[in-house]
């Protein structure tokens, strides 16, 4: 068995918590403490959070996406999959050595996904890019903790309050998706997310494709507003 070797580590946002990268051979791991929040090996609910977003803005002209969380950079490869040449994309990434790894160690994984055209990184927190102003965006994609219940920086769960969710309401264009990934079920935010105005469909998905655990995806549309 191939041990473990620790790459490097960084404070997270808040600096209350220390993220660690670890390699494996060809395997990457992101630890929280003795949580692992992310694995190379395990993609696929990830790449379903932008598959299912995307789909529901196939339409759109010149869509604008928000991803939250660049993480291992699945659901940023997954959009760029998924949308056209006239697609504008704008990752917000809290910790900056998430994105020093994704161009140093972990450039492979990343398949030099962060230099398309189409796509802008910003090391801030995403909840300052979704206030930047009303109508801004065709989608929201928030994977930036373990859902909705976070772990790694409290000041996450701002975003997945009533209040948050109305703003990131008013940030999305008419027929714009708010779209949440989650490590498991809240039916408490599944209440909020209807309370805010959203129309909702939950969706189970699993870690790597038909096998891994279980996670959950909020596909929140925003309607045409009265």
């Amino acid at each position: 068995m191939i041990p473990w070797v620790q790459l490097d580590s960084a404070k997270t946002g808040d600096g209350a918590q220390e993220l660690r990268l670890k390699r494996r051979g060809n395997e990457f791991s992101i630890m929280l403490g003795t949580n692992e929040l992310m694995n190379s090996r395990l993609s696929g609910s990830e790449q379903a959070l932008a598959k299912l977003s995307c789909q529901r803005i196939a339409d759109h002209r010149q869509p604008r996406i928000l991803i939250g969380g660049l993480g291992m950079g699945f659901t940023l490869r997954a959009a760029l999959a998924e949308l056209g040449k006239d697609a504008g994309i704008v990752v917000a990434e809290l910790v900056p050595a998430v994105v020093a790894w994704a161009r140093g160690p972990m450039a492979e994984v990343f398949g030099g996904c962060l230099d398309d055209p189409r796509v802008a990184i910003q090391e801030t927190d995403v909840g300052q890019l979704i206030q930047s102003g009303p109508a801004a965006w065709d989608a929201i994609l928030l994977d930036v903790d373990n859902g909705p219940e976070g772990i790694v920086h409290k000041g996450n769960d701002a975003l997945y309050s009533l209040a948050g969710l109305g703003v990131a309401r008013t940030a999305l264009k008419p027929g714009g998706v708010l779209a949440v990934w989650s490590q498991g079920p809240d039916s408490g935010f599944t209440r909020r997310l209807k309370q805010a105005g959203f129309a909702v469909e939950e969706v189970n998905t699993r870690a790597n494709g038909k096998r891994g655990a279980r996670h959950v995806i909020w596909i929140a549309t925003n309607g045409a507003r009265s």
